[in-house]
């Protein structure tokens, strides 16, 4: 019989029927820490008692992920990623009155209401807190998984056990945020097309099949960084709530520096993952919103060093541009000025039938009705301006620009709601023109601005919709018309700002 030990675990007998699953994943802990079962059992029967065959899906992770890491299971049900919160609601919100779906709440609450069929449909199955083994649909090379697999478990040959660890790659991001804001994407330098905007383009198919182009990629992918390189644990997992990294956290940041014996004891685990020497003296930079150490970053005399996670090699911060400090731009998110452009859908149509099944990502079956999607006037090219809750500039897309109409016969509503972004599509800071010149900049949608006896006037290249504005506009110059956001805290850009913003020489 074969059988292999751990120190500290004793002997198991697994192998003795799975011979081609060498114990080498996840640090070779042994099998039954991960999936249970009586391990020393040399019957089927009794070696399968209390056996996990999924270890890590959101079913198993108290019994297995959480025997070893109980407060990071703890923190990643919370996670937005793990519920799907900010989806949820906003979508009962904006869609509410087409059924009885009021109030938040994530996908482990949705009922069968058309907004949460919705949801279910067409959203649940990018979130954690699925199950996606047993899904439908999820294309080759789409790497969708639910709970800590959903991160951790790494692609591998189909007859060995695959391997667990941190190093998560950018494809695992690619499968869920490849949809919604595309920002996966966009930093891979890929843009979402439609087939009347292929020529001349250089174009391939994702492996869900939609048509995309190549375009400037960010400048951190192309320095080599993944998307861990920025995005912290604490940020992905559930224990900030939300993005933790901000622009400022590296770039822009002298101060606080934390000594490695000052490290909170949430982060404790991170110091063996250290990628350089460390100093008795060494100090780290944290990040300004939950204090995360930035364990990969090395501070030296002769500057800070960046070391990659995935591939290796360190690669030097360059510091804000002295642009970046003026005053006059002091309102302005880093985004605002580095993104080169940003995916933005001026069409959004959505059909429902009640009859032809489609998969439901929460039921795990074909169940009755059917959302279709469709969408038109795509763009990617830079984006309008509006203003965040905290009085920022930063880049905003259509979230939605569409007519409602829940059943033939029914009144329409017309919903005209933008997004705030971070396309992740950063590089060189636009002209300046490009900002205080650009109608597009400036929520009006695409025309010409004119000034006329010292008044600016704009005349829109597109047809009104409902609302009164222009097709592909967030706002007027007068502001007597405007869109909102979908949670009602941001805004386009007013009459004061955008006059004084033509004004500047």
């Amino acid at each position: 019989m074969l059988s292999w030990a751990v120190q500290g675990y004793g002997e198991e007998s697994c192998l003795h029927c799975h011979p081609q699953q060498s114990p080498r994943s996840h640090g070779a802990v042994p099998c039954s820490r991960c999936h249970g079962g009586q391990p020393e059992a040399s019957q089927q029967e009794a070696a399968h008692r209390h056996l996990l065959a999924k270890p890590g899906t959101p079913e198993t992770l108290a019994a297995s992920c959480g025997s070893c890491h109980p407060k990071q299971v703890a923190a990643v049900p919370q996670s937005p990623m793990y519920t799907g919160q900010g989806i949820v609601s906003t979508t009962r919100r904006l869609l509410g009155d087409l059924g009885d779906s009021a109030g938040a709440g994530g996908f482990a609450t949705l009922g069968h209401s058309l907004p949460d069929q919705l949801l279910r449909k067409q959203c649940a199955a990018c979130h954690l807190g699925s199950d996606r083994a047993a899904r439908q649909g999820s294309a080759p090379g789409m790497v969708r998984r639910g709970g800590c697999l959903g991160c951790h478990l790494q692609p591998d040959e189909p007859a060995t056990h695959p391997q667990l660890n941190a190093r998560v790659g950018d494809e695992h991001c690619l499968g869920c945020h490849s949809r919604s804001g595309r920002m996966a994407l966009s930093y891979a330098g890929l843009a979402e097309i439609e087939e009347r905007q292929a020529a001349g383009e250089e174009t391939g198919y994702l492996a869900d099949g939609r048509l995309v182009a190549r375009r400037q990629d960010d400048v951190h992918h192309r320095a080599g960084m993944a998307c861990i390189d920025c995005h912290t644990r604490a940020g992905l997992m559930g224990a900030t709530q939300g993005v933790d990294i901000r622009c400022e956290d590296c770039h822009a940041n002298p101060k606080p520096r934390l000594r490695f014996d000052q490290w909170p004891e949430a982060e404790a685990a991170m110091k063996r993952r250290i990628p350089f020497p460390v100093r008795p003296n060494q100090e780290f930079l944290v990040t300004a919103r939950h204090g995360t150490p930035l364990w990969h970053i090395e501070v030296r005399p002769t500057g800070l060093f960046l070391h990659r996670k995935q591939v290796g090699g360190s690669l030097r911060i360059p510091p804000y541009a002295a642009a970046c400090r003026d005053p006059k731009h002091e309102r302005l998110h880093c985004t605002a000025c580095h993104s080169r452009w940003a995916p933005q859908c001026y069409g959004c149509h959505l059909d429902y039938a009640p009859e032809p099944f489609q998969w439901d990502a929460l039921a795990g079956r074909q169940t009755p009705g059917r959302w279709v999607e469709h969408r038109w006037e795509i763009r990617n090219e830079p984006p309008p301006l509006g203003v965040r809750a905290d009085g920022r500039i930063a880049p905003a897309v259509p979230g939605m620009i569409l007519s409602l109409q829940p059943s033939e016969g029914a009144p329409r509503r017309f919903l005209r709601r933008f997004a705030f972004l971070d396309p992740h599509t950063t590089g060189a800071a636009r002209t300046c023109v490009s900002c205080h010149r650009s109608p597009v900049a400036l929520g009006l949608g695409e025309g010409t601005l004119l000034i006329e006896a010292g008044r600016w006037r704009f005349l829109p290249a597109h047809g009104k919709l409902p609302d009164g504005l222009p097709a592909d506009a967030w706002t007027t110059l007068d502001g007597s018309l405007s869109g909102s956001t979908p949670d009602g805290q941001g805004r386009p850009l007013n009459p004061a700002e955008l006059h004084r913003i033509l004004s500047a020489p």
